[in-house]
């Protein structure tokens, strides 16, 4: 059962390594579904849809097309908020945050098979999620962002706490750029989930690439410290 267990916190954990989040603000002449396209063929590891604004029917459809997008990619896709509709469309997950609906009640709709992630701010609230039913943890803002007005700064401190108190993926977000990620180093995230730093790109797709490989370098070391965790003194796996 440990054995099993860990080797599904350990794909889950590879599939956080840079994890897309939908915005519509950089979309000019562009359609979603061609910007989601460009960062799947870049490496995106994981893509959330995030839409505040859009009418159901439209989210509806557009969640369809996009789910079908992120499955010929084989990259997991996951609804923000909207978990009747992640169900309706049959999503891979849904992402909740501590005002929508809570952790207990969102894993009872989607049920024991689907991803769910929970956007945290302290232990306590990691603490909670993960009992509760969360697969992965988004924690943030680590940086000060424009992209979400009611983010609430995390300290590093904090974020290192988090990775290191749960047993679930960590994933930090917030203003996270290729230039900062750097500050992230050994604070045992499982990956980084950015907005700006793809869809505001000029080369979305190019950026993507960027951001994959810097972000595997960062984790591999925290990969290789957690393998030394598996070996005890006799040299037994």
């Amino acid at each position: 059962m440990f054995d099993e267990r860990r080797k599904q916190l350990r794909g889950m954990k590879e599939a956080m390594l840079v994890y897309a989040v939908t915005d519509r603000s950089w979309l000019g002449k562009e359609r979603l579904y061609d910007q989601v396209k460009k960062t799947l063929k870049g490496g995106t590891t994981i893509l959330q849809l995030r839409e505040k604004d859009l009418a159901e029917k439209d989210f509806l459809e557009e969640a369809i097309e996009i789910k079908d997008l992120c499955k010929q990619y084989k990259v997991p896709f996951v609804i923000n908020d909207n978990v009747e509709l992640a169900k309706q469309v049959d999503a891979d997950g849904v992402h909740v945050g501590q005002d929508d609906m809570c952790v207990k009640q969102a894993r009872t709709i989607i049920g024991p098979d689907k991803i769910l992630g929970v956007s945290v701010q302290t232990v306590e609230q990691a603490l909670q999620a993960q009992s509760e039913g969360a697969d992965y943890l988004g924690v943030g803002a680590v940086f000060p962002t424009g992209t979400k007005e009611d983010a609430v700064d995390v300290p590093y401190a904090t974020l290192q706490q988090i990775c290191n108190t749960v047993d679930i993926p960590v994933v930090a977000i917030g203003g996270i750029k290729l230039e900062n990620l750097g500050r992230l180093k050994k604070s045992g995230i499982a990956g980084i989930a950015v907005v700006s730093a793809i869809f505001a790109a000029a080369d979305i797709e190019e950026a993507t690439k960027r951001l994959v490989k810097a972000t595997k370098k960062l984790v591999e070391q925290e990969s290789e410290y957690e393998n030394l965790g598996e070996i005890d003194v006799c040299g037994r796996e």
